[in-house]
């Protein structure tokens, strides 16, 4: 603990993300124990993704993204309201350009499936570059000396930003498999949605003070792209024929990350 303290914060903020990234990596590992992924494992597993992802908006990103915008003396929706509606009409608008890129392919319900993968990767890649910056302006913050900012609070904050890269690394790398991807090209993939986090955690270390007055609008806006995916994307494919087990999954997801976030977070 005290050789980490003396490190320069970047060192700490990078060292902090890569154990965030590993742990992610671990979460995409389950699809190497999976031959195959039967549909009622998916619907399960999409639920739970939805049920994390429908958490993890509230409890790791709005409810901090309200405080700090309060903290930093803004009107305390404004910019929170203003990141999550950009953050939904972003993947709205994403929808719409992948449907024009896979237009011509023959395979509709595979076109739909891969469609829904890449917007599944999309968000929770989008929702990992505000909390690498958020780890970075905690170790960053310490150095400049912001009130409040403490190198154990830091560290809490990357275990539980960590603890719960671990469900995400799955929700990645699980549906990847079903498409037919190898456990490997699937795992590779999975682990690399949270390689955003070391470089964006360090962009926030370098610049706390200037990353810090837009944070309430970054975190807003990845919690309202994983809304808009969970609510268009991954629902209405999880209760298409094993609606009780969608609905368990997306309670056991909710009720996880909820305890991660206010336990850790």
């Amino acid at each position: 603990m005290i050789w980490f303290e003396k490190l320069n914060p970047v060192f700490q903020t990078l060292i902090a993300t890569i154990f965030t990234w590993g742990i992610t990596a671990l979460g995409a590992l389950v699809v190497c124990f999976f031959k195959e992924v039967n549909r009622k494992v998916l619907d399960t597993v999409l639920g739970f993704s939805a049920g994390v992802m429908i958490a993890a908006s509230f409890w790791s990103l709005l409810a901090p993204a309200l405080d700090l915008s309060f903290e930093l003396g803004y009107i305390e929706w404004l910019l929170p309201a203003m990141g999550f509606c950009i953050g939904g009409l972003f993947v709205l608008f994403s929808d719409k350009f992948l449907d024009r890129v896979l237009k011509n392919k023959k395979n509709i319900k595979k076109t739909e499936s891969l469609k829904r993968s890449i917007l599944l990767i999309s968000a929770i890649t989008i929702h990992n570059i505000p909390e690498g910056m958020a780890i970075g302006v905690a170790f960053g913050g310490i150095a400049s000396n912001v009130p409040g900012m403490t190198a154990v609070g830091a560290i809490m904050l990357a275990i539980g930003i960590g603890i719960q890269n671990f469900p995400e690394g799955a929700a990645v790398a699980l549906p990847l498999r079903s498409e037919g991807y190898s456990r490997f090209k699937s795992f590779m993939i999975g682990q690399s949605s949270a390689l955003v986090e070391p470089v964006s955690a360090v962009i926030g270390a370098i610049l706390v003070m200037y990353v810090r007055s837009i944070l309430p609008f970054l975190l807003a806006f990845a919690a309202g792209a994983m809304i808009t995916v969970a609510s268009r994307e991954l629902l209405p494919e999880s209760i298409k024929e094993n609606k009780n087990l969608a609905t368990l999954g997306l309670i056991s997801g909710f009720i996880i990350m909820m305890i991660l976030d206010v336990a850790l977070g």
